[in-house]
């Protein structure tokens, strides 16, 4: 299965989206096919074109209806469910338009049902929205990840009149997202788009480390000197991709602490979340005998480790920076010792084993049982996964 990384550093919108998933590869004739059956009258045009000099795939939807519809949840439900898309798409899409109606109903203070969508349940609207969704797998992409988004500045004009930037439904729906302004004085993420965005990534964070394979680059509506109205998606295996890997490491020293405390503090820092923690004898000034609690830990668990460090300890400071590592590729092996199974960390560097260890908490588990010592359970795993390799 594959990721995507989104660049959300000039928004998104429903559009965007569409252009850069098309512009991953997506076969485009095969997406107005089926965007076809929705039987909306609409009609599709996707064409290469610039934003600022780079180039993107711009895709529009032309409404070809006169009166306009106000749709409920219970129009677009009926719509999408009855519609010849996967279980998925239609999951998927119907979460996206969930946001879309919760955050309006809040917003205007009306129910759930009641509530209805004027530009966000439009037919360009719903082609945004489910389109995504059929194209996201179509490209079998399993994995969604954005940067903070940037939602532009100024004022909008909507269907409720001159609204600041972002407009309320959309402040709404990026309440617990990291966003910014930058750039030019225009609405940049959209309603549509933050609500795509806010239901199907798993998380928001800034540029990773990541191999990828292509990127992806959707043209937003409009052209503005100096700044490239671009969407860019870097797309490429699932298992290339770790947000994980920026990591920060937390130090603190204590030289009045009980040894029993701060062997409680290890094993809740481990169930927090830690990656590792360890403790290091120092003297600290007036030649006291102290301790160096240092702790690994992702940017997502920084401040819930910062935090237990001051609850659990007598520490009044700490230290935090960040650091970079680089760890083997790993996979787990079962085998059989003594008829009792047995998982083996293997290790691999360019596809290549250079470490093979048996889980030492089963091959304990095993000797006491059988009343074997530990070491000959080992022995005899390594044993028995090299045989197995060889076959």
């Amino acid at each position: 299965m594959n990721y995507i990384y989104v660049d959300g550093s000039a928004g998104i919108s429903g559009d965007m989206m569409l252009g850069a998933l098309l512009d991953l590869g997506a076969d485009v004739s095969v997406f107005k096919e089926k965007m076809g059956t929705l039987g909306l009258p609409v009609k599709i045009s996707v064409k290469e074109t610039k934003r600022s000099s780079l180039r993107a795939l711009k895709a529009d939807v032309e409404v070809r209806r006169k009166e306009k519809l106000n749709r409920k949840w219970s129009d677009i439900e009926a719509l999408i469910k009855k519609s010849v898309f996967s279980q998925d798409v239609k999951e998927n899409s119907l979460k996206i338009f969930k946001t879309l109606f919760i955050a309006e109903s809040k917003v205007h203070g009306y129910s759930f049902q009641e509530c209805h969508l004027h530009e966000a349940g439009a037919d360009d609207a719903i082609i945004d929205i489910v389109g995504t969704c059929f194209l996201i797998e179509n490209l079998k992409i399993s994995d969604i990840f954005s940067s903070p988004l940037n939602v532009g500045a100024g004022s909008v004009n909507t269907s409720h009149g001159i609204l600041p930037v972002p407009p309320p439904a959309v402040a709404e729906i990026l309440s617990s997202i990291p966003v910014y302004s930058a750039g030019v004085k225009e609405e940049l993420t959209t309603p549509t788009g933050a609500a795509i965005i806010s239901t199907m990534a798993r998380k928001f964070l800034s540029f990773p480390e990541l191999r990828y394979k292509k990127i992806g680059c959707g043209a937003g509506g409009r052209d503005f000197p100096g700044f490239p109205n671009i969407m860019r998606l870097f797309y490429g295996e699932s298992k290339s991709f770790s947000s994980e890997k920026k990591l920060f490491q937390i130090e603190t020293n204590i030289d009045d602490a009980n040894p029993q405390i701060l062997a409680f503090f290890l094993e809740k820092a481990f169930e927090m979340g830690a990656l590792d923690v360890f403790f290091t004898p120092i003297i600290m000034k007036k030649n006291r005998l102290a301790t160096k609690i240092t702790i690994l830990a992702t940017f997502e668990k920084m401040n819930t480790l910062v935090q237990a460090v001051f609850a659990e300890t007598t520490s009044i400071g700490v230290r935090y920076f960040p650091v970079e590592r680089r760890i083997l590729e790993r996979s787990i092996k079962k085998i059989k010792v003594l008829g009792e199974e047995l998982d083996v960390k293997v290790s691999l560097l360019k596809g290549k084993e250079v470490n093979i260890q048996p889980e030492f908490s089963v091959c304990r588990k095993i000797a006491e049982k059988k009343q074997v010592p530990v070491k000959k359970i080992i022995e005899l795993a390594i044993n028995e996964y090299n045989k197995i390799r060889k076959n």
